[in-house]
């Protein structure tokens, strides 16, 4: 059952278009990852699908309702947890979830039993009392996301949710995001962290508003066309330099690591010992290795090479 559809969808401001004709739908219970830099328009997507922003032109459907006719109702129906979650530093734990409860008029009947939920399953119970403003950065993203989840929506949408925290924070929000996903909650994500991505179901791949690639995490990696060899060797800046320039493949740095996919494996190789020998810088390891999310999306960048 499709829980997420876009049709088309698209946004422009003034000359700019943000958002360009995408269209993409997900599943009840499904973890789906939007995936791209900076300014590739995730928060674009993400506002238009929770009723914010109006597109300007095309369609899309959440819980079954058209996100321009029947925007108001979405958002009874989800949760949005921004990049700039509107948690209130001087209110405590408790306090912030019982101010986003009146906003969502959650019942009192049933209140005391949700919070009390949420503060265990987001290990907040013992700091139920301290100011947010005193938390941690990634207490603060579990509070948001609890605050966010006070109402019991159906679809959750989370705005690069983990940026800036720590990874045993993310390790530990993600635990959370599984559990949720058990009780079939719908959760539609963006990131910027390509190996936060590989935790979901789905990925789709935004660059300059468009969707490059939508598929499993698997179905996404079958998509790069070759080879991909991994070198460690001195200099590897310079290395990259001089591997682009003499075309063998795509070249791509990854600190001390370079990356070339090729269509040759053999040939690839011969070319790589030969250019780094020429130049006497040291190859300690040439290896056929599995492709990344990065690999996959640095390789789909126009331009290529990074």
């Amino acid at each position: 059952m499709e829980t997420i559809r876009a049709q088309a969808l698209t946004r422009r401001f003034g000359d700019q278009t943000a958002l360009d004709q995408l269209s993409l739908s997900v599943t009840e219970g499904e973890i789906f990852g939007l995936v791209g830099p900076d300014g590739a328009g995730k928060t674009t997507t993400m506002r238009l699908l929770t009723g914010i922003l109006e597109p300007s032109s095309g369609e899309a459907w959440v819980d079954g309702l058209p996100i321009v006719r029947d925007s108001e109702a979405i958002k009874e129906r989800i949760g949005y947890m921004s990049q700039r979650f509107g948690l209130y530093p001087d209110l405590t734990v408790l306090e912030n979830l019982d101010f986003y409860a009146d906003l969502y008029e959650v019942p009192r009947s049933d209140l005391g039993a949700r919070i009390d939920r949420l503060l265990a399953f987001s290990n907040l119970t013992p700091f139920q009392r301290r100011l947010a403003g005193n938390l941690s950065g990634g207490m603060k993203q579990k509070l948001g996301l609890a605050c966010a989840l006070i109402h019991t929506p159906r679809v959750l949408f989370l705005d690069e949710p983990t940026n800036g925290v720590d990874p045993v924070s993310r390790r530990d929000f993600w635990r959370i995001l599984y559990q949720l996903q058990q009780e079939r909650v719908t959760i539609f994500v963006s990131t910027a962290y390509l190996d936060e991505a590989e935790r979901c179901n789905r990925v789709g791949l935004l660059h300059q508003g468009r969707l490059m690639a939508c598929d499993t995490v698997e179905g996404v990696k079958g998509l790069l066309q070759g080879t991909l060899l991994e070198v460690r060797c001195g200099a590897p800046r310079q290395a990259a330099v001089l591997l682009r320039a003499a075309g063998i493949g795509s070249v791509t740095l990854f600190g001390d690591r370079i990356h070339v996919l090729a269509g040759d494996e053999g040939g690839a190789r011969t070319s790589i010992e030969a250019v780094l020998r020429a130049e006497g810088i040291p190859c300690h390891s040439l290896e056929t290795i599995e492709p990344t999310l990065e690999d996959i999306f640095t390789s789909a960048l126009p331009g290529g090479d990074a």
